[in-house]
């Protein structure tokens, strides 16, 4: 089996989208394991404002990538790269199917597309410099400088992402080149995988706000404050602490903006990186698009993503 190319579904889309009950659905149906593609999902102690499955939802699905760093310590594309790629060969090797399942759009077309990560550019004086211009200055700085140079890498990372900003202000004073195109130069010759892509949509946009307004709601009563809390107590306010739902509630827990505030503050924010993730993934056209609100009947849409895998020839 080392040559031949080993299968891989990968079900992606926007936060709220339904994405977690469609992957583990499709493992159950045939016989899958998830691997989750969620920048945020990684590290433990973030659970409820990230969304992870909970045991009970995972229904006895092994879930992958999931809780596996702490929240202070830094986590790579790269280091996704490689821990996905080892959990695709064990997952294979057990004769089961690999089931991509998030919406980290950088983290998936990463893997799917080989990026290579051998050579990437990096300079710790660079970086420094770039680092005490956003202490001194602050974020929008940075934002309005990429921007410029790159508004396609601005387009889809957030103002808040201040490590993703900073790496691609950094590949461009090294190498002189942007970084949407710096990823472009250095993809694999091929993909390592045969690829089956599915991805979930809705064609009425405030269906899936709805949908995000109604999660925000739901968090709070699983009880997603007293978790921030606890981790703002920890002041391990690292990468971690850029997930949406985190990082909006501190004005609260200073006491400077009242709960309400920053809870709409969470709605605007998961709105917005919903529409970033869909810009994202409608630039792939391997991509085969499921519009929910369309079928609103979750055995049918089943039945068309068994029929969208057969007809891929991944299994």
């Amino acid at each position: 089996m080392s040559e031949e190319k080993k299968p891989l579904l990968v079900v992606a889309g926007p936060t709220a989208s339904g994405k977690t009950a469609l992957g583990i659905a499709l493992a159950k149906e045939l016989n899958g394991e998830v691997i989750s593609a969620d920048s945020m999902q990684i590290y433990k102690g973030l659970d409820i404002a990230t969304a992870k499955p909970t045991t009970d939802e995972m229904c006895g699905i092994p879930h992958h990538i999931i809780s596996v760093i702490d929240m202070e310590t830094k986590f790579s594309v790269a280091d996704y790269v490689s821990l996905a790629k080892e959990k695709i060969d064990d997952i294979c090797l057990r004769g089961k199917l690999p089931i991509l399942v998030g919406g980290t759009g950088l983290y998936i077309n990463s893997l799917v597309d080989n990026v290579d990560f051998s050579n990437a550019e990096t300079d710790g004086n660079v970086r420094a410099k770039l680092t005490n211009e956003l202490e001194l200055y602050g974020a929008e700085i940075l934002y309005e400088r990429l921007k410029k140079i790159d508004p396609e890498t601005a387009e889809i990372v957030p103002v808040q992402n201040t490590v993703r900003i900073i790496r691609a202000l950094e590949i461009y004073e090294l190498t002189g080149i942007k970084f949407s195109e710096y990823k472009r130069m250095n993809k694999g010759a091929e993909s390592l995988y045969k690829l089956c892509m599915i991805g979930l949509n809705y064609r009425d946009r405030q269906n899936l706000y709805d949908r995000i307004n109604k999660r925000v709601g739901l968090m709070v009563e699983n009880g997603m404050i007293q978790e921030c809390q606890e981790v703002f107590n920890t002041k391990k306010i690292g990468t971690a602490f850029q997930a949406i739902g985190y990082k909006e509630l501190i004005p609260y827990f200073k006491k400077e903006a009242s709960l309400e505030e920053c809870l709409d503050k969470i709605r605007l924010g998961s709105r917005r990186y919903a529409k970033r993730q869909l810009t994202w993934f409608r630039r792939d056209e391997r991509i085969n698009w499921i519009y929910m609100d369309e079928i609103n009947n979750f055995n049918k849409i089943m039945e068309i993503c068994k029929k969208i895998v057969a007809k891929s020839k991944i299994l």
